[in-house]
């Protein structure tokens, strides 16, 4: 199975940000970056982990995000049926 439907399976819904930050050489410049990226609301544990890892590795400081979810597949979309096809 691929790993992003297990992922949607599990309950994990698409998560995108629009990360707005300082430049490096010219603060008073705001650059924008959009990450995208399988999480689990509400925590948003790896829209987390991905915001610290800016904050101590990257040299551009953070000024907003704006984050929107989704989830892909929920519980009410999927049934078990029994059925078989049979063609020729």
């Amino acid at each position: 199975m691929h790993k992003d439907l297990e992922k949607q399976l599990q309950g994990y819904g698409l998560t995108t940000a629009q990360i707005l930050y300082h430049m490096p050489d010219h603060p008073a410049i705001l650059q924008s970056y959009v990450w995208q990226e399988y999480d689990l609301a509400p925590d948003f544990p790896e829209m987390r982990g991905f915001l610290k890892f800016w904050e101590e590795k990257l040299d551009g400081p953070l000024h907003s995000v704006r984050y929107v979810h989704r989830k892909l597949i929920s519980a009410t979309e999927w049934r078990a049926l029994k059925g078989e096809f049979i063609l020729h």
